[in-house]
């Protein structure tokens, strides 16, 4: 059996756990939108002012959209080889 990379391996982790919070998300926010349109009595002042689901939608949007981008585009060890390199180079700079 091949040996796992361990770096690729927790990247995969992240990345299906964001998966399944991602599916959960709309699940229940599809359940939350489809209770509030049940519920309204008068169709034809439905607004979206009076729209409470709008509330936990956004929020739990907020967090998902920082997962999103904590997952798919933010390279923390990639970060630090950066700034460890741009030291290095600083040094090697310096007059002695």
């Amino acid at each position: 059996m091949e040996e796992k990379d361990e770096n690729l391996w927790r990247i995969a982790k992240k990345r299906a756990e964001f998966k399944k919070h991602l599916y959960t998300y709309i699940i229940i926010n599809a359940f939350l939108w489809a209770i509030w349109y049940v519920t309204i009595g008068n169709r034809e002042n439905m607004n979206w002012i009076t729209a409470w689901p709008i509330w936990p939608t956004l929020g739990w949007g907020i967090g998902i959209a920082f997962n999103y981008v904590d997952v798919y585009h933010s390279s923390k060890g990639d970060m630090v080889e950066r700034e460890y390199e741009k030291l290095k180079r600083q040094q090697q700079n310096k007059p002695s």
